[in-house]
């Protein structure tokens, strides 16, 4: 999920990187489906893993085969391979692998590029 706020509108985040992990606070703006920002990377999904508690609202992740819904007080795992939903006024707390994050953050950065010009 990190680095769809990149879109503007979605989400305010606060990260920090401790080495190996990234640690981030993101309130979500706006509901959002931000797949499109994930094409280019395998499958056209995130292959970041998360690991994170929502705080308050509730966080989607969508798999090829399922999908997992997460509220209020859950703590949550998104395995690579998901596309997250995201919905306004929600509060997550989430813990990324720094070097997995940073791949997927090149290609949304790519694709938000790519959409404003």
């Amino acid at each position: 999920m990190a680095g769809a706020g990149a879109a503007g509108a979605s989400r305010g985040l606060g990260a920090r990187a401790y080495s190996r992990s990234t640690v981030a606070y993101e309130t979500m703006k706006q509901d959002m489906d931000p797949a499109s920002l994930f094409r280019g990377l395998p499958d056209d999904r995130c292959q970041c893993p998360h690991w994170g508690q929502v705080l308050s609202g509730r966080i989607v992740f969508r798999y090829a085969d399922h999908d997992e819904v997460f509220h209020t007080g859950d703590a949550y795992y998104g395995a690579p391979g998901h596309l997250p939903l995201i919905f306004a006024g929600t509060e997550i707390v989430e813990f990324s692998l720094t070097a997995e994050l940073n791949r997927t953050m090149e290609v949304i950065g790519r694709n938000l590029a790519g959409a404003s010009s």
